[in-house]
């Protein structure tokens, strides 16, 4: 491999060992603008969109070690990566390829697992990870709070018992 293309496939490494996933998405037939309001789109949802050469990209992931995956890599790919949640990123293909049919999700990566099209989908119609986290603590308190109530009852119905006797008596 020539000496610039070994110096893409590294940085290709490092972008994919800094990302707890990635999406391969095919852009075949993307015009330069909508490429670009993609691309805006996953800033807001703190990920990026990069067109990879499938041969350079083959022994990036290789490198990564994600095995091979050569035969997943054909046509004109793009590669989402991101630092945190790929439901944000996922979400925003999701509503970019419903406007403009395109791109399309071919596979993807969370945690060195493969994640096929559907699974992506899945991955998008989550809620966002803040709502999930206030979910599950909202679930976590649940019984805490019952159990306080359950408690407190006895005690409530107690002191109403002796207030109606002091009021009659």
């Amino acid at each position: 491999m020539r000496a610039e293309k070994q110096i893409i496939s590294k940085e290709y490494v490092a972008r994919l060992n800094a990302s707890p996933y990635f999406i391969v998405a095919d852009y075949t037939g993307l015009k330069v603008a909508a490429l670009t309001e993609l691309r805006k789109r996953l800033a807001k949802a703190n990920a990026e969109i990069h067109i990879v050469k499938n041969s350079i990209f083959r022994v990036a992931a290789k490198d990564a070690g994600l095995g091979d995956i050569g035969g997943s890599l054909t046509g004109q790919l793009a590669v989402v990566t991101g630092p945190k949640d790929i439901s944000s990123a996922a979400k925003v293909l999701k509503t970019f390829a419903a406007e403009f049919e395109k791109p399309k999700v071919r596979f993807g990566y969370l945690s060195n697992e493969r994640l096929e099209p559907e699974a992506i989908k899945v991955l998008a119609d989550l809620p966002p990870l803040e709502n999930l986290r206030s979910q599950l603590l909202g679930l976590i308190n649940m019984p805490a709070t019952q159990l306080v109530q359950m408690i407190n009852t006895p005690a409530t119905q107690l002191a109403l018992v002796i207030k109606a006797k002091a009021d009659k008596g």
